[in-house]
């Protein structure tokens, strides 16, 4: 019966089999997308439905305790900043949780968010010339703010004083050459 229809439309069996083959191709590729694109949106569901709208700085964005499951593309610094309204406050949740290496965090893992004071730079202070001498260090390659912490204060965290004394916007781009203050 097959054979007879093909040949009332005059069409080879070559082009009716390639046409079958684009349609099995097409119809794998669109189940395939399906399936790709409800397991991302199922991935980056929360755990707790916390939005975070636009408010000003020092308004409260969420209760806080709280706990965050970290998703793609986070770091501490963006989780802070969505809490706190700073990143600076990035030490505060590595604190809580007992972070070890504050670089690697998983997606999919669970964090305390602490209730914490909010940190952020301060203004420039003027020291007296009169009282007290400004220490200050010129970063080279492959320093860091943790690096430089560590090696004048013998404390990492007090970075964020360093970070604060220099209004660094963003404590990870420091450039070799560049003298940063070192508060007492």
């Amino acid at each position: 019966m097959w054979k007879k229809f093909l040949k009332q439309l005059d069409f080879p069996e070559s082009y009716i089999s390639i046409t079958l083959g684009f349609l099995v191709v097409i119809a794998g590729g669109l189940l395939f997308y399906r399936y790709l694109t409800n397991k991302n949106q199922n991935n980056t569901t929360p755990t707790k439905d916390i939005t975070f709208e636009e408010q000003k700085p020092d308004e409260a964005k969420v209760e806080l305790p709280a706990t965050y499951t970290v998703l793609e593309n986070d770091s501490l610094w963006k989780i802070a900043e969505k809490f706190y309204g700073s990143g600076y406050n990035w030490v505060s949740i590595v604190s809580a949780n007992k972070i070890k290496n504050s670089d690697k965090i998983a997606v999919g893992q669970t964090l305390t968010i602490p209730k914490a004071e909010v940190i952020r730079p301060e203004s420039e202070k003027v020291l007296s010339t009169s009282t007290q001498v400004e220490k200050t260090y010129t970063v080279v390659t492959g320093d860091y703010l943790w690096k430089i912490a560590l090696k004048e204060y013998g404390d990492g965290y007090a970075w964020t004083k360093i970070a604060n004394a220099n209004n660094l916007k963003n404590p990870d781009l420091i450039y070799p050459g560049t003298i940063l203050k070192l508060p007492n």
